[in-house]
């Protein structure tokens, strides 16, 4: 019994000592900065406890600390919606009263009658299919979700509407509603672009680009002759040239800076949209599928581009194709059910099954239903977009 005991005794008195031994030092009450220590740790536990949730990470924070800025911006984009609208007819009207008084008297006295004929029905054409779009961009409503119909299928409900979201809809935070098919939203034109008005902001953009250009090209000549004037102004002596002479000039210069300024900014986004329309995306859509892509190229989930995949020992790499076939064209080989053939050749009869996981990344897998689906919806997009 005495020999159990003292043998219980000491392992309880090793397990005391090595417990002494691990745990963490801590500061004693009379040690300088122990109470600042205690302090600052309940204040860092006070706060956890008001803000930390197992939702929380780095993105959510940072979420809140920019609220303040996100509704700032949405409120002054709503209420300055008006002010861009009218800055655009005002530039708009400035250009066209210039080249009413300046540029087409200089044509219609310089040119030929074929090219007179040319420049009045092409500006006129530029001008009213510009006038006709920003009008309908602007009072077209972009389409909205339902709000009393529930049978209409939905993928989840908005957070901030507490309604229905059919498919491809977002949230505008500046029109506070959600948007069918929303690209963006457009301060120029005080409205979101989305499902109905896609179209006629996009014509909008492309004719506003050929009218700057129209106009830049038009004006060329004169911006020249009224630079070369402006540099002798500040010559000694200086020309004598009359009021009417300078303000001509000086109308010719800010019609040339203003529309070769537009045509390059707005061309950029005239291109940009040609671009997401041509895959049947929108701006958000774009940004989205971006994202998503990146994040399942991480996880093996997505075939990686064609500039970053390793084509097989012994054969050339051909854009997408990563074999040659037997004459040196490119031709991948083909996998077949019965077996794998190349260009020229039949496939084997021995029995080669469909490989149950296949590597995305280095072999090509046969398109899905969901990829003649993506096809079909970009194709109705394009049709519907410019009927």
């Amino acid at each position: 019994m005495r020999s159990s005991s003292s043998w219980r005794c000491q392992l309880s008195r090793a397990m005391r000592l090595a417990l002494r031994w691990c745990r963490r030092r801590r500061p004693q009450r009379g040690a300088p900065g122990a109470r600042l220590l205690e302090l600052w740790s309940y204040g860092a536990l006070l706060l956890k406890s008001l803000y930390s949730n197992s939702l929380s990470d780095g993105d959510t924070l940072l979420d809140c600390a920019f609220e303040p800025v996100y509704w700032i911006v949405d409120n002054v984009t709503r209420w300055f919606g008006a002010v861009f609208v009218c800055l655009v007819v005002l530039l708009t009207t400035s250009v066209v009263v210039i080249v009413y008084l300046f540029v087409l008297p200089t044509i219609i006295s310089t040119y030929p009658s074929y090219w007179v004929a040319w420049h009045l029905s092409c500006g006129h054409w530029l001008l009213v299919m510009v006038v006709f779009h920003y009008y309908k961009v602007t009072t077209t409503s972009p389409g909205h979700s339902p709000k009393d119909k529930i049978h209409i299928p939905s993928v989840s409900i908005c957070k901030k509407c507490i309604t229905p979201k059919p498919p491809r809809t977002h949230h505008c935070s500046i029109c506070n509603t959600c948007v069918l098919k929303m690209d963006h939203h457009c301060p120029w034109v005080n409205n979101c672009v989305g499902h109905f008005n896609h179209r006629y902001f996009f014509c909008f953009c492309l004719y506003m680009t050929l009218g700057c250009f129209y106009c830049s090209m038009s004006s060329k000549t004169l911006f020249l002759e009224a630079y070369d004037a402006i540099e002798r102004f500040y010559q000694t002596p200086g020309p004598t040239e009359t009021f009417p002479e300078t303000t001509a000039q000086k109308s010719i210069i800010f019609l040339w800076v203003l529309t070769s300024t537009v045509c390059v900014a707005l061309g950029g986004l005239t291109l940009w949209h040609m671009i997401i329309i041509s895959r049947g995306e929108t701006s958000v859509e774009r940004h989205i599928n971006n994202k998503e892509t990146r994040r399942l190229r991480e996880k093996g989930k997505v075939r990686a581009p064609v500039s970053q995949r390793r084509p097989a020992s012994g054969s050339k790499h051909f854009g997408s194709f990563g074999a040659t076939g037997s004459r040196g064209s490119s031709c991948p080989p083909a996998t077949f059910p019965t077996g794998t053939a190349s260009c020229g050749t039949s496939p084997s009869p021995e029995a080669t099954p469909w490989p149950s996981e296949p590597n995305l990344i280095n072999n090509r897998s046969p398109p899905t239903r969901d990829f003649y689906m993506v096809l079909l919806d970009s194709t109705a997009f394009v049709v519907h977009l410019f009927n």
